[in-house]
């Protein structure tokens, strides 16, 4: 059977940022990039964050931004010119599009063009993440610092999900004057305060015209904190009719191997393959840099060849490679189900 999906691989197997300034990262992350196209793989997603500080870590934001183009002029000139990227960008608690501070608020923005203009330099097409609330920011109360959950927290969110509605709609703006489509996921409450249920994205979406502004699915966001099949399947349609169905992930609930996880591909992937004709990437969170803590990480990590020191547990790229053959062949197989009704 043949595979048409284009398929991208996420750098999060390799670590938890693309370390832009890191020559030696950066002649690795070729070896990856070649290893990983021969396995069929069309696409990557790079992570090009610097959540630590609004000074963008080591580099001015121009000396970043040249970076990134350097690596796509390597990238063309050593053979992949017709490979594509897309990023995954988070907000940040210091650059926060939805704070009621208007200094962090104007801060988030900023930040968020200079990923969008790094996007573009990279030929993507594609910005994805959780860009509205910082990835686990949860809300806390003054003056104890305790973390506010349930009813509280909701009420919260309402109110920066309105402030954040209008720092989108310049986003959109900015976004699609570079030919970049932003797509943010809602991400389980295990991991982040909110949007963790698509309906909540779609509530959000409602109040932006603009459909450069639309969501990604992930397959173990939407597996751990949807609202079930018929829903889902509804809620599909809907974005898809808006033109905001703008990207979509085959990850695990565990984060780990595709292979072997409790992942129900036809009621996640039967509604997207019917609507949605675009990239789904693979993403695996390795065992590397800040998720072994971040996401609890417990298992092994998959050793990375010419990294790491072998072991007889599986490697990066043999994960990879399972990876790829396993998607494609369900998603094959829905899709050869889709023809035939």
């Amino acid at each position: 059977m043949q595979h048409n999906t284009d398929m991208y691989f996420s750098f999060f197997m390799f670590g938890s940022n693309f370390s832009i300034e890191d020559p030696v990262f950066l002649d690795q992350a070729m070896v990856h990039i070649r290893r990983l196209v021969e396995m069929g793989y069309t696409g990557f997603e790079f992570h090009p964050g610097r959540e630590d500080t609004t000074a963008y870590a080591f580099l001015t934001y121009q000396q970043e931004l040249d970076a990134y183009c350097a690596f796509r002029k390597r990238m063309n000139d050593e053979g992949f010119s017709h490979i594509k990227v897309a990023t995954n960008v988070g907000a940040t608690v210091d650059c926060d599009p939805s704070s009621s501070c208007a200094s962090i608020r104007a801060a988030g923005i900023e930040y968020l063009k200079s990923r969008i203009d790094i996007t573009s330099a990279l030929g993507g097409e594609i910005m994805m993440g959780p860009l509205v609330i910082p990835y686990g920011g949860f809300v806390v109360s003054a003056p104890n610092g305790e973390q506010v959950w349930s009813d509280g927290l909701q009420d919260e969110l309402q109110a920066r999900y309105k402030t954040a509605q209008q720092s989108f709609v310049t986003l959109g703006q900015y976004a699609a004057a570079k030919g970049v489509k932003l797509a943010i996921e809602p991400i389980s409450h295990w991991e982040t305060p909110g949007p963790n249920k698509l309906a909540q994205l779609i509530s959000f979406l409602d109040g932006i015209d603009d459909p450069t502004v639309g969501a990604v699915i992930d397959s173990a966001q939407e597996t751990l904190d949807g609202d079930g099949p018929e829903v889902y399947k509804a809620q599909i349609d809907y974005l898809a009719d808006q033109g905001r169905l703008h990207y979509a992930q085959a990850s695990p609930p565990d984060r780990g191997d595709l292979v072997n996880c409790w992942l129900p591909w036809e009621g996640v992937f039967t509604p997207i393959l019917s609507r949605y004709t675009g990239p789904i990437a693979v993403e695996i969170f390795n065992a590397v840099g800040a998720f072994d803590q971040g996401l609890r990480l417990s298992r092994r990590k998959y050793w990375i060849p010419e990294v790491d020191e072998p072991n007889q547990y599986p490697n990066a790229y043999q994960i990879a490679q399972q990876a790829y053959d396993f998607t494609q062949r369900k998603l094959d197989k829905i899709r050869c189900g889709l023809t035939s009704k």
